[in-house]
């Protein structure tokens, strides 16, 4: 609706003030409603005063410690303070103007003290400084600085470049770091694997010629003894004569074998024989040392 006046009376909106003069001089003020004047008396009311809050944007341009041109971007919410509205009505003529160049002052003032990476964590405390030190002056003329918010930092285009390769290089060093850590675990596991495994194949090989010495020795006490006449070393050529016989048909019958050549002969055979002898014979010294040990 408004404010509406005529010359004897006039009503004040809510979240308003008004300032009445008398012969020129400040004589009251005129709260929100119906208000009588007496212009016989001299009285007219010089004007109307918002105590709602009012915000001011301030664009800031600086520089910090390390010498990096910033621009802040900083919102100023103020407002009168009712019982002192004729201070503000009187004293300042443009009180945006003040309030900016006081923002401005102080700002310069605290940001030149601050690195960049300073200023981005800690741009709550030069909203801080600002609004103690407006908060004084504007105080004495009849204002009251309610927030002051850092809504934005913003570094040259070239600072901001060099902070995001900075940024990049610094990332990816650190997954390089990650990948390198990766292939070393996946290399020092697969040589414990390996190792892992050479062993247990060692192993198995021990245990499987350990096997074939006992089954050999076994057959040949149970030969010698149902067959009267023969001897061990006898009994043992029949059986590594039988053995590689079997192996020759075994590699005829593999279908993955087409042509296989072998040399073969009575001295071959007696090549073999020995060889499997003297293999037993150390197999079984072996083992005796074993259970000496």
């Amino acid at each position: 609706m408004g404010n509406t006046f005529c010359l004897f009376c006039g009503c004040v909106e809510q979240s308003s003030v008004g300032v009445v003069e008398q012969w020129g001089r400040f004589s009251r003020l005129a709260q929100p409603g119906f208000q009588f004047f007496n212009p016989l008396a001299g009285e007219c009311l010089a004007g109307i005063l918002s105590t709602r809050i009012a915000s001011l944007d301030v664009k800031i341009e600086t520089k910090t410690k390390d010498n990096v041109f910033v621009q802040l971007l900083c919102s100023i919410q103020y407002r009168v303070v009712k019982e002192n509205a004729d201070d503000a009505f009187y004293e300042l003529q443009n009180p945006q103007e003040q309030i900016q160049a006081y923002v401005f002052d102080v700002t310069r003032a605290i940001v030149p003290k601050m690195n960049l990476d300073e200023l981005f964590e800690q741009k709550g405390e030069v909203a801080k400084g600002v609004m103690e030190e407006l908060g004084k002056v504007m105080g004495e003329y009849g204002y009251s600085i309610e927030h002051i918010l850092m809504v934005d930092i913003i570094p040259d285009p070239s600072v901001r470049r060099a902070m995001n390769e900075i940024n990049a290089a610094q990332r990816l060093l650190l997954a390089s770091e990650f990948k390198g850590e990766a292939d070393k675990v996946v290399i020092v596991k697969k040589a414990e694997a390996e190792a892992e495994s050479k062993y247990l194949g060692g192993v198995g090989v021990a245990r499987q010629r350990q096997a074939i010495t006992d089954g050999l020795r076994e057959n040949i006490l149970e030969f010698s003894t149902k067959v009267e006449g023969t001897s061990a070393k006898e009994v043992m050529d029949l059986i590594m004569i039988t053995q590689y016989f079997d192996t020759i048909k075994e590699l005829g019958n593999s279908s993955k074998n087409t042509t296989v050549f072998i040399p073969h002969g009575p001295g071959h055979v007696r090549d073999i024989s020995n060889q499997i002898r003297n293999g037993m014979m150390e197999a079984s010294c072996a083992q005796v040392n074993d259970d000496v040990e």
